[in-house]
């Protein structure tokens, strides 16, 4: 019987989902592990667990979205950059703890599939599991017409890691005098991007396509730099020097993340004139006219990822991440006090 209505009609369509698997199997196949069992298309991901390595194996897991960055792309129509942040997000939390990133799983909701977009934000997290040397074992891409306009979508991601019961980090073993170590972030990383559209956007009138003198490139470069990922060189400092604490500087801010691992009685001070000057937040601040405190408590302010060494270890601790691509700064110590940060 023909003219009966179809699911292609309802707006969902199976063959550009099938177009999207094949698109997207190249880079898949180039995060493999030795660990893995079986390329994508299987119900589920086959992971087998190196027990040499891990002998006795916490498995530690995180999830962690986009945001609304996520609308910065779609707007300047580029789709291979966030799915950087989408890994980065995850496997940067979970690096926390001293867990090495074994693999990953990504959820993708689209509006209308279009495979060549698919591909695009596949390809991205493909690039972020290389950089994390985690394996893509699979994922989910749900086309919902009706739920999201044609040209929207939203992600989000599942890592799991593991790490050695003794060697398992919690910040349980922060003292005082210790030293806070900073690594330098990529620019806004993916937290405050509603502040950030509010301001520059909306508020300041600036374009993506704009050309802006304080930041040497265009506003949409800057705004689509991906988040750093900095699971190799972390992973090589834990495994050479004793790390006490760990942060990932998301959501919150230095304040809020930060405070999250500090024992009770003890406070973490941060020396504001130690912190790198970021241009796209003096940009901000300076559009927006928005006060310190609001600065601290939204962005990451050009740091990163915190660690927390004993003051004997941190000369060394910052030789090895400068020899592993990074930019370590000394931004603070551990003192005795109220459990919290204190920014001066």
């Amino acid at each position: 019987m023909s003219g009966g209505m179809s699911y292609k009609a309802a707006g969902v369509d199976i063959d550009a989902a099938e177009r999207s698997v094949e698109l997207i199997k190249p880079w898949v196949r180039q995060t493999r592990r030795a660990e893995v069992l079986a390329d994508i298309g299987s119900f589920g991901g086959f992971f087998a667990l190196d027990t040499k390595k891990f002998t006795d194996p916490v498995l530690v897991s995180g999830t962690d979205g986009v945001g609304t960055k996520l609308r910065i792309a779609q707007m300047a129509g580029v789709h291979d950059t966030v799915g950087i942040d989408l890994v980065a997000m995850c496997v940067n939390d979970i690096l926390v703890h001293g867990a090495e990133p074994l693999f990953f799983l990504d959820y993708l909701a689209v509006g209308r599939l279009v495979p060549e977009m698919v591909e695009g934000l596949v390809r991205g997290i493909a690039r972020g599991c290389l950089e994390a040397g985690c394996a893509l074992v699979g994922g989910e891409t749900a086309e919902m017409p009706g739920f999201y306009a044609e040209d929207e979508y939203d992600m989000a991601g599942f890592a799991v890691g593991a790490v050695n019961r003794d060697r398992l980090i919690d910040g349980s073993c922060i003292r005082d005098n210790q030293v806070i170590i900073g690594l330098a972030s990529s620019g806004i990383h993916s937290n405050g991007y509603s502040l950030v559209r509010k301001i520059l956007l909306d508020h300041a009138g600036l374009k993506l396509e704009e050309r802006v003198a304080e930041l040497d490139k265009t506003l949409g470069e800057e705004l689509l730099t991906p988040t750093r990922i900095y699971v190799k060189s972390v992973l090589r400092l834990v495994n050479e020097i004793e790390v006490k604490g760990m942060a990932h500087i998301t959501g919150g801010g230095i304040p809020e993340n930060l405070k999250r691992i500090l024992p009770d009685g003890h406070a973490a001070l941060i020396r504001k004139c130690q912190l790198p000057p970021v241009p796209v937040f003096q940009l901000l601040q300076k559009a927006g006219a928005v006060d310190d405190a609001e600065m601290f408590r939204t962005f990451n302010m050009g740091i990163g990822f915190i660690l927390v060494v004993e003051e004997t270890d941190a000369d060394r601790a910052c030789r090895l991440l400068q020899s592993g691509g990074e930019k370590p700064i000394v931004i603070g110590k551990i003192i005795t006090g109220e459990k919290g940060v204190i920014i001066k």
